[in-house]
Formats: C-alpha cells, sequence, structure tokens
C-alpha cells in the first residue's frame, strides 16, 4: 500500500519480515434473500454472501443467507513491511501491492446448491488509515465493520471504503 504502512518496526523487523494477521469482516443490514420484483430482469431469489479466493472465483468462504441478522468471516493473512507500507496478502486478499481488497461476492444459490454470482464489493485495503494499519500490523487483527445494504435497498457492490466500512485494529 503505497505511501500508507508502519513504522520500521511496527510490523516486527525493519527488514520486512511477515508477521500474521486476522482480518474479521462484521457485517449487518443485509438486504434480503430476495432482490428485485419477479418477473423483472434483476430478480433474484435465495440470495446469499461470500467471500471470494484469490485467483477462484467460484472458491467462496462461509456463504451467508442475505436475510440473516449479521454475517461474520475471519481471514487468515499475512502483513509484510516494504519499503512503500504495509503489505497485505492472503487466499482470500485480492489486487496488487497498493491495490489490495477483499471480494464480498452476492449470488442467488439454486435448489441444487449451485452458487450463481451477480454483484460483488470490494472492500479496499489502501483506504484504511494508517494509523490503524499501525495498530493492525502490531496487534495482529485488522477489522472492518459495515452494512450490506445500499442506499436503493440491494446487496452492497462497487469500491467499498470508508465511511461504509470502519476499519479497526484490536488484539487478536
Amino acid at each position: 500500500m503505497a505511501g500508507r504502512g508502519l513504522t520500521p518496526n511496527g510490523c516486527g523487523a525493519a527488514d520486512g519480515g511477515a508477521r500474521r494477521l486476522e482480518i474479521r469482516i462484521e457485517a449487518v443490514d443485509l438486504p434480503g434473500r430476495d432482490w428485485g420484483a419477479r418477473g423483472e430482469a434483476l430478480c433474484r431469489r435465495n440470495v446469499h454472501v461470500a467471500v471470494q479466493r484469490r485467483d477462484r472465483p467460484q472458491e467462496l468462504l462461509d456463504p451467508h443467507r442475505a436475510d440473516a441478522p449479521s454475517a461474520v468471516w475471519t481471514l487468515p493473512a499475512t502483513a509484510t513491511h516494504t519499503l512503500a507500507g504495509l503489505d497485505i496478502t492472503g487466499a482470500y486478499v485480492q489486487g496488487r501491492p497498493g491495490g489490495r481488497f477483499i471480494y464480498l461476492t452476492w449470488g442467488a444459490v439454486d435448489d441444487a446448491g449451485a452458487f450463481a454470482m451477480f454483484r460483488r464489493a470490494k472492500l479496499m485495503l489502501d483506504a484504511v488509515d494508517p494509523a490503524v494499519l499501525d495498530a493492525a500490523g502490531r496487534s495482529g487483527r485488522l477489522t472492518g465493520r459495515l452494512g450490506l445494504t445500499d442506499a436503493r435497498g440491494g446487496p452492497l457492490c462497487a469500491a467499498v471504503r470508508p465511511p461504509l466500512v470502519a476499519w479497526s485494529a484490536a488484539q487478536g
């Protein structure tokens, strides 16, 4: 994350030593299992949301029904201090250094249990406040809290940055 990151000893070692980081996503205000009116082109039934694995879009972590009161995912990651700042990588972290993000993938689940993706939200890690990143690098946990219903009442999508997501650091 260019221009953002830790002091040389904020992530353990000034030489870029890697450190385990837990990313926790806590979601509330899910939009409901049905989206759109029956017969409309965008009508979706039995909507679920999950975290998408990097380079494996069909591999989803812990799908939640979109009518659940909340959804929580815990992602293992690695934080490495670089000259450009803190770089977060992991099986569920997408993108290149300086533009990392996490995909929350929306899909309709059919009677056979197949998940058909129709929309995604990108939780932009480059939008995390540098002080929060520094604290997360030391504590081992980065937490993002957000609502998953957009302004029109549908599933949240597109790039998600504060204030739509609140990032914090806590002891793991």
